[in-house]
């Protein structure tokens, strides 16, 4: 909806005259007047940059994305988490992925609806980046170029745990393609701009300051978003964030919108060092594998940094570092040498701020990579090497779970995985809940057609509750011998529903009302 506004001609005037100079900065407070200590602005002049040679660079490389998805798939996306509108719609002041433009349909049962989002070029034979929720439980995928070319895209791999996705068309000629940046060098303050597909509208080109980095929004170990105040909206989500010299240094994923509308200027982009490290294992393998150390990380809060004698890096600062609590048994840290009460400083020289920071590092390690440890034990200063573990392998091994991946559930494509503190920590769980996590769900498995996702918790099959992976491989593995479809009750953001998985991946109506 377009709103027309109407001035008088006076004030029109007035406003011309305004903006008539040009746009500066200047530093007009008499130096003798600043207090002693005080910050003292930059004096001189500093004009708005000009983003025209940037945009028309990047543009053509940026697509709009068009995605056929079942009906009660988009409406969860719509809602946010929960399903029931507690994304943006209802004042949350938490973040959440911001949806796709969904455009009405015909209302019918097992029915599609079309939804737009956001995407980019990363090379010119026809790889695209977007996010994993524009894509999610998509039947078909269109991909428009910025002339307007529209083609057919392939689902190369997704990954949940990030929100991103690959896709890939076949193009007659070469396509224009751009670079991903390294997000470790963006800084506050820095301008960037996002393009994407917001409402529909294809190639448009918004602009703002980086407003912060880091923000762990407690959606996973995985992520450390860079803040944005770019008015980025609905269709924007999978679109590129660029700085000035025209490297995506992340993609458009989150808002925080209390009333359910459009921008107010806080936005999320998922890393380009991410993007990075996920595109490539999509590219080769269609899946992706994660680092693992094997700690229990807890957080230093100023009493403990004085009791461990710990200093901090500027008065009043938190200290840095993370504290171990404890130290899996058989891990990588137990190899290495980790002890409970080391506090970890440095990753590859790297500083690490706290245990999310951390953990994120190396989650986006390459299993099987060498990588050394800098810690603090009984204050002094000292360093270790490893060798870091597989993730997926020890969430199919945690607990029982090893058998969610040969019977049971692992025919109906998940892997499970016991829900540990950490584990519990993320997902917002306390100790009354038991069941098993959902680690893992295979692209195109029966779990996956049924709507199943990481992070679901099983607590129960049929009548039976499985308070562990032994125990949900169990009562699957005697519905599966029945012949019937378990009948799976997860807990999904605070709220139970029943799903009702078919083994061959046909759709069973009692899934679809779950959703």
């Amino acid at each position: 909806m377009t709103t027309r506004f109407r001035t008088s001609l006076s004030a029109l005037a007035a406003t011309t005259m305004l903006v008539a100079a040009p746009f500066a900065f200047a530093d007009t407070t008499p130096a003798a007047t600043a207090p002693s200590g005080a910050i003292k602005p930059q004096t001189g002049v500093q004009a708005l940059p000009n983003f025209v040679t940037l945009v028309k660079q990047v543009k053509p490389a940026v697509v709009s994305i068009t995605s056929h998805i079942k009906a009660d798939v988009a409406e969860e996306e719509e809602n946010g988490p929960g399903g029931g509108g507690g994304g943006m719609g209802q004042g949350s002041p938490f973040p959440f992925p911001f949806p796709f433009q969904m455009m009405p349909q015909q209302q019918q049962p097992n029915r599609t609806v079309e939804a737009r989002g956001s995407g980019f070029i990363i090379s010119s034979d026809g790889y695209v980046v977007t996010n994993n929720h524009v894509v999610n439980g998509a039947t078909k995928v269109t991909v428009t170029l910025d002339d307007g070319t529209t083609l057919p895209a392939k689902i190369i791999g997704r990954d949940p745990k990030t929100d991103i996705a690959l896709l890939r068309v076949k193009p007659t000629g070469k396509l224009p393609f751009i670079e991903l940046g390294d997000s470790d060098e963006v800084q506050p303050g820095e301008w960037v701009i996002a393009v994407g597909n917001p409402y529909g509208l294809g190639g448009t080109v918004t602009a703002g300051i980086v407003s912060a980095l880091g923000r762990d929004l407690h959606s996973g170990a995985y992520n450390d978003f860079i803040q944005v105040d770019a008015p980025i909206n609905h269709g924007n989500s999978g679109g590129p964030l660029f700085t000035q010299d025209g490297k995506v240094v992340g993609i458009n994923s989150m808002i925080i919108s209390p009333n359910g509308g459009g921008s107010i200027g806080i936005g999320f982009a998922i890393p380009s060092d991410t993007v990075r490290s996920v595109v490539s294992q999509l590219e080769k393998t269609g899946h992706v594998t994660r680092g693992y150390l094997g700690i229990e990380g807890q957080d230093i809060s100023p009493t403990m940094a004085q009791a461990l004698n710990l200093q901090s890096p500027e008065p009043g600062a938190p200290p840095h570092g993370t504290l171990v609590a404890s130290v899996s048994k058989g891990s990588p840290a137990e190899k290495a040498g980790i002890k409970s009460g080391d506090v970890v400083t440095t990753l590859n020289g790297k500083p690490i701020k706290n245990g999310h920071d951390l953990a994120v590092k190396v989650v986006s390690i390459a299993p099987g990579t060498q990588a050394t440890l800098g810690l603090l034990r009984d204050s002094k200063p000292m360093t270790v090497n490893f060798t870091v573990g597989n993730l997926s392998a020890q969430d199919h091994a945690s607990g029982d779970a090893a058998d969610s991946a040969q019977s049971g559930a692992g025919k109906l494509g998940v892997s499970l995985a016991s829900l540990t503190p950490r584990a519990r920590q993320e997902l917002g769980l306390d100790d009354s809940v038991q069941g098993a996590v959902v680690a893992d769900v295979v692209q195109g498995s029966p779990a996956d057609q049924a709507g199943i996702r990481p992070g679901d918790i099983v607590v129960a099959v049929g009548n039976h509750v499985t308070p562990s992976p032994k125990a949900v491989v169990a009562q699957v593995h005697d519905a599966l011998g029945r012949k019937q479809p378990p009948l799976l009750r997860i807990l999904r953001d605070g709220q139970q529903l029943f799903v009702a998985v078919s083994p061959t991946g046909s759709d069973d109506d009692s899934s679809d009302d779950a959703q």
